[in-house]
Order: structure tokens, then C-alpha cells, then sequence
């Protein structure tokens, strides 16, 4: 079975079976205050497994399933089941908490911010596949025609960087800009020539 089905699976039982037990999902929110001063570390990792309702969990998992398994198959193709395998639960796991840095710094010491879902790991794992990717045509939800990859990239960082500074909603975006770093970072990490791989494939 593949890591992104594991992962799904996961995500799906622990997301409703806290969703009956307030107090259980108040322990797992993402809470930088209370990871400062009360050392619970643990927020960084269990934060990405729970989900505010519904349809939050359903977009996240249906664009983790989408550009997820293509990559983890890229993975495994590229550096063999274990190796490969590895690869991408680290960058799943590591993309989530590395999304989450900024957020920490930033509100730290603001008791009232919390936040939950797995948007900075699944947006690492995007943005890993569209590095990795460029030319890649991409469907959104509401669109139906493709889009190149490497066109679809930049709008969306920078739809999340100016929905960030309007601070207007409830969406963590900043969030999804750690995860999107983290994504191309990590692809330049195990693979350097990817980078002029992408201009390449571009101009």
C-alpha cells in the first residue's frame, strides 16, 4: 500500500475520532503559546493529523492523493522502495513542521492563536512535485482546464502571500508559504541539477 493511502488513512481516523472530543483536539491544536512556555512539542507533529470539519480535511487529502502519489511514485522510481519511501514520509512530516516555524515565531506569545490541519505538509508535497514537475499540466477544483505547473506555482504563492498580509480570514497562510519553501528546498536538496532542470523546462 502507498505512504499517501497510509497517511490518508490516518489523517481521516484521527481527524473524526477527536472531532467527538474537544478536550483531545484542545491537546493536539497547533498552539506556538503554550509550545514556548509549556515545552509540548508534540503540537508540531500531532496538529497535521486533525482538521477543522469536513471539508477542510477533504481538500487537503484529495490534493495530498492527486499530487502526492505521483511524487511518492517518482521517489521510489527514482531512489528505490526504501530509500524512496523515506524520502517522502520526511518530507511530508518535516514540510508540516517546518511550515509551522514562521507561525511559531510570529505568535509565540499570543495565548488566543491556534491552528490545525495538514495544509503546510500537503503544501510542501505540491510544490515538491511541481519543482520536480514544471511542465506538468494541473486541474484545480473549480477550473477545468489544465494549467502548467510552473505557471500554477507562482499565482498561488502569490495568492497565499497577499491573502496573508490582508490578514482577513482564518486560513493559516503563511502556513501554506512555509510548506511551499520547504517543498522546493527539499527537491533542490536531494536533487541540485532539478533546479536547472526547472529553468530549463520553463525558457
Amino acid at each position: 500500500m502507498s505512504l499517501v493511502l497510509i497517511i490518508i488513512g490516518i489523517t481521516v481516523l484521527i481527524s473524526f475520532s477527536v472531532d467527538s472530543k474537544p478536550e483531545l483536539k484542545e491537546k493536539l491544536l497547533f498552539m506556538p503559546y503554550r509550545i514556548k512556555h509549556n515545552g509540548e512539542y508534540h503540537r508540531m507533529i500531532s496538529s497535521i493529523f486533525i482538521h477543522a470539519d469536513i471539508n477542510h480535511l477533504a481538500f487537503n487529502m484529495l490534493s495530498l492523493y492527486f499530487l502526492g502519489n505521483l511524487f511518492e511514485q517518482q521517489m521510489i522510481q527514482v531512489y528505490g522502495v526504501q530509500l524512496g519511501s523515506v524520502s517522502f514520509i520526511l518530507l511530508y512530516l518535516l514540510g508540516g513542521v517546518v511550515a509551522e516555524i514562521y507561525p511559531f515565531f510570529r505568535h509565540q506569545d499570543d495565548y488566543s492563536y491556534r491552528s490545525l490541519g495538514a495544509s503546510g505538509a500537503v503544501s510542501a508535497v505540491i510544490f515538491a512535485a511541481i519543482f520536480w514537475n514544471p511542465t506538468m499540466n494541473l486541474y484545480l477544483f473549480f477550473i477545468p482546464l489544465p494549467i502548467p505547473a510552473y505557471i500554477f506555482g507562482p499565482i498561488y504563492l502569490a495568492f497565499e502571500y497577499f491573502s496573508m498580509r490582508r490578514g482577513t480570514s482564518n486560513i493559516a497562510h503563511d502556513t501554506h508559504i512555509g510548506g511551499a519553501i520547504f517543498g522546493i528546498m527539499y527537491v533542490l536538496l536531494l536533487n541540485p541539477n532539478k533546479g536547472l532542470e526547472f529553468f530549463q523546462a520553463i525558457f
